[in-house]
């Protein structure tokens, strides 16, 4: 079906096979266990340390391997037609390719058990249709992070814990390639003269690569997973992230258009949090949002996403936040949304805000909410803008109304710490009164943290008249009242991995 046709080519159940010189490849299964007979499956052999499937014990591939599998790689290649495989469907490509595969370790006389057959098989797939040994990885919905650090390294977070994968490429070049083809898809590059890129995938993950000659041992890839099925606030609160009287808040918050800052560390659950907070925006709403990768997922018919875009090699053409965040004022927004705040734009954000943009959000990275506030001057102070500190802070203050803090704790739990009002100035300090805080009260004996959420006892927080205004007033004060009782309240000990 793909084969590439010649008077010369062999053709083999009607496809062009294209004989690769070099005869024979050493079978993994003769040169490891002499006791083979034809291709039946053997069992491992304990005495060389390998396994029957070309691995050695801690699950690293074998040189022999490799050998094999870039051999019928490489037949594969100079077999079929890359343009004609990437115009039909994934699944009949992998088909012909399996098909392909095995015709050609047919040819070649290779002796695998069946095992080693369907690795490879499955190994060869995914470096032409997918992301090679990445596959298995992205596969999986319980990992929240990825981190590739040259080719024989590799870690994956799983449960708020970092742990070694199980997986390796062929060399730095393999990984090279394949960091080439994730970048591509967004119209990105990384190379020498590029090492830096940040980029996504289809499903919205994040992606960072770093390159030679700045990455010494090899290309660093880390991937940012974000799982199949979105999170709500209602998992939040089955995973003990929150109470229930803390999600009804959020969703008020959410509603009522307060203008909000989520804080939180790396790894916190920030841009998660961020897509839960906006299911509760209106359908009717115009929502711009403003990324450097984009990969906010909201459900709203009615939105506009806009991604910043690195400069060209002539180090013309950049299109940076601020860039974006400004002509977000003349497409007549509603809400603005920007998923990360770490420059200059941060002013932009504010001044939309406070010129009738209510309910705009974004996220930054702090330790706390008196720490947000602090980092938000310093982001404004870094664009140049020779304004007065207190000038600065009046501006937050007149700006911002919620500061959410999200906070990724000891034992791998992710926990919305604080919900905290911005109230105004006292001198030229600005005023912050919390509604919601989580207090860690110690831990159990496998070392995961007890604590609960409880309410400061706020019966009318400021944003009370927002939540007349829709209608919302006693709800908030069912939720207050509730979480003040400590009805419904607990140990939120439950683990909590969403990211």
């Amino acid at each position: 079906m793909f084969g590439k046709r010649s008077d010369s080519d062999r053709h083999t159940g009607g496809r062009a096979m294209t004989p690769v010189p070099g005869s024979e490849i050493p079978s993994l299964a003769e040169e490891k266990r002499p006791d083979v007979v034809d291709r039946a499956p053997v069992a491992p052999a304990a005495a060389s340390g390998k396994k029957a499937n070309g691995e050695e014990k801690d699950g690293s591939r074998t040189a022999e391997y490799y050998s094999v599998k870039t051999t019928v790689f490489n037949a594969l290649i100079d077999t079929i037609d890359l343009a004609q495989l990437s115009q039909v469907e994934k699944s009949v490509a992998r088909e012909e390719i399996r098909d392909i595969v095995t015709e050609i370790l047919s040819i070649k006389n290779v002796i695998m058990s069946i095992s080693e057959q369907e690795e490879l098989l499955e190994d060869i797939c995914n470096d032409v249709l997918g992301y090679g040994p990445l596959e298995p990885l992205l596969a999986r919905d319980d990992i929240a992070d990825v981190m590739i650090n040259g080719a024989h390294n590799s870690f994956i977070e799983v449960n708020g814990k970092v742990v070694k994968a199980g997986v390796q490429f062929a060399d730095n070049a393999q990984l090279m390639n394949i960091c080439q083809r994730i970048v591509s898809q967004v119209g990105r590059r990384v190379d020498e003269s590029s090492p830096i890129c940040d980029a996504r995938l289809p499903d919205g993950s994040r992606v960072n690569v770093i390159a030679p000659p700045l990455a010494i041992d090899g290309p660093c890839l880390t991937i940012r997973k974000f799982k199949k099925d979105k999170l709500t606030l209602s998992q939040l609160v089955d995973f003990g992230s929150i109470t229930p009287e803390g999600k009804t808040i959020l969703e008020i918050i959410g509603r009522v258009r307060c203008n909000i800052v989520i804080s939180g560390g790396t790894g916190s659950g920030k841009t998660t949090l961020l897509n839960c907070m906006t299911a509760s925006i209106d359908q009717d709403e115009r929502i711009v949002t403003c990324e450097d990768s984009a990969e906010l997922q909201l459900q709203q018919p009615h939105v506009v996403r806009l991604e910043t875009r690195p400069p060209n090699l002539e180090g013309e053409g950049e299109i940076t936040m601020r860039d974006l965040v400004k002509n977000c004022l003349r497409m007549r927004p509603e809400r603005i949304i920007v998923g990360e705040v770490r420059g200059p734009e941060a002013f932009d954000l504010l001044q939309a805000m406070n010129t009738g943009h209510d309910g705009s959000m974004g996220t930054l990275h702090s330790n706390s909410p008196r720490e947000a506030i602090s980092r938000l001057e310093s982001m404004i102070m870094m664009g140049g803008f020779s304004l007065p500190s207190h000038t600065i802070r009046e501006m937050i203050v007149g700006s911002v109304d919620v500061i959410i803090q999200a906070s990724r704790m000891r034992d791998g739990s992710r926990k919305i710490t604080h919900i905290t009002e911005v109230v105004g100035m006292e001198g030229d300090v600005p005023t912050l009164q919390d509604l919601f805080v989580y207090e860690v009260t110690g831990e159990d004996k496998n070392g995961r943290i007890k604590g609960h959420h409880r309410s400061t006892g706020i019966a009318r927080p400021k944003f009370w008249e927002r939540a007349q205004y829709f209608n919302e007033q006693h709800r908030l004060a069912e939720a207050l009242a509730s979480a003040e009782t400590g009805t419904g309240f607990g140990n939120n000990n439950q683990e909590a991995s969403f990211v």
